[in-house]
């Protein structure tokens, strides 16, 4: 698709000035979900355009986190987010971020995110709670990424581990638990076993008086 600058803007990709300067009458081509910024650089007595080309369409982004929980405990977790800039909003983020905004702007945000929302819970309500942990990471990262122009259309929390002497503490936990099941089994099927070897013993009684 082709966008002329200062003249008619098609309407999937129209091309946003960020610097003014003298410019004659120019092409360029620009894809379907794709927008154009124009950028003037003035070198000597020459006018040198360059269009710079964003991509707008969503966008996956998998950022891993090492933070901490409430009761101190190590936790690895891995968001999964789908970005995109707001179209409007592209200039000031070319001249304020740059067009590597998300490598500047995602994995910073999401640690900040993370910690703040993490350290309000214990390791057991992280995995007891983790929808409502999900749901609060989302709400929250999506607030805080609106401020640099940043659209999330989905927030996924897909990975969430602890450190080792955590795990290793929940697993000697369940090898009890257990355990301690199986041992009530044995005495309940032992006190079983005794009754029915009472009942029959007074049935045989019985039958010989």
């Amino acid at each position: 698709m082709a966008v002329k600058v200062f003249g008619s803007i098609g309407k999937c990709s129209p091309a946003l000035a960020v610097a003014g300067g003298v410019v004659n009458s120019a092409l360029y081509n620009v894809d379907a979900g794709h927008r154009a910024v124009i950028f003037d650089r003035f070198r000597g007595v020459q006018d040198i355009v360059k269009p710079i080309i964003f991509d707008c369409c969503s966008r996956p982004r998998n950022v891993p986190v090492i933070t901490g929980s409430k009761d101190l405990q190590n936790v690895n977790i891995t968001l999964r987010i789908l970005f995109r800039p707001v179209a409007s909003q592209l200039p000031r983020i070319f001249t304020s971020i740059g067009e590597d905004y998300d490598e500047r702007v995602l994995p910073s945000i999401t640690t900040e995110i993370l910690k703040s929302v993490v350290a309000r819970f214990d390791a057991g309500e992280l995995i007891t709670q983790r929808e409502l942990v999900s749901r609060q990471v989302s709400d929250d990262l999506t607030e805080r990424a609106a401020t640099f122009g940043l659209i999330l259309d989905d927030v996924s929390l897909m990975h969430l581990t602890f450190g080792k002497e955590f795990t290793e503490a929940v697993e000697a936990k369940q090898v009890a638990q257990q355990e301690a099941e199986r041992a009530r089994f044995v005495v309940e099927k032992a006190e079983q076993q005794k009754k029915e070897a009472i009942i029959s013993a007074k049935g045989g009684s019985r039958q010989l008086s």
